[in-house]
Formats: structure tokens, sequence, C-alpha cells
């Protein structure tokens, strides 16, 4: 159970774990980057950077999950993403939260 609230429905937290994160850095190919200049032409949703931004935040989530259950959680609250610019073209995605152990009322 992952959730960006504090709280889940009908579960108590019974053991407070700690932080776990999960973070991937991302650069834009050449490529990609033409594509994207063409689309930015005509406007709207550049598709190629959604893409890139999905992948990231998608790998960044599994490796947060992956984290949680190495420590011993069964829920992650709290859960954000962060992302930063590293150098131009380089993003850092991070997947974070509180890791805990829940169980049902």
């Amino acid at each position: 159970m992952i959730t960006t609230a504090f709280t889940i429905d009908g579960y108590k937290v019974v053991r407070n774990i700690g932080i776990v994160r999960g973070i991937t850095v991302r650069s834009r190919n050449l490529f990609a980057n033409i594509g994207a200049g063409f689309q930015s032409l005509v406007g709207g949703n550049i598709s190629l950077y959604t893409e890139l931004c999905e992948k990231a935040r998608e790998e960044a989530f599994e490796l947060m999950m992956k984290h949680a259950k190495e420590m011993g959680a069964n829920a992650v609250i709290g859960m954000r993403y962060d992302a930063n610019e590293v150098m131009q073209g380089i993003t850092e995605v991070l997947a974070y939260g509180t890791a805990v152990v829940m169980e049902k009322i």
C-alpha cells in the first residue's frame, strides 16, 4: 500500500520504519531533443518528454517500493516525488516516503 496521505482508512500504523527513497537520473538523448523540437513548433504536449518523465518517475517509484520491502515495510505513507536538474539535460527524480508496517483495524 502506498499513499500520499498519512493514514489509510481501516488500517493503523503499528511500526514506523523510517524514510525510504528511490532515485534515478535520466538524460535526454539527441534524437529525443530533435523530435521534441519539432513537436514544440506546433505546440501542445511534447510526448517525447512526457514519456521520458513518466519512465523516470516509474523507475524511482519502483526503487522506493523495493527499498521499503527490503526494510520490512508493508506500506509507504506520505509518498512524494521531487525532481531537480543536475545539469543541462540531466534530471534527477526522487520518490520518497515513510515506510511503515500497517495492520487492519
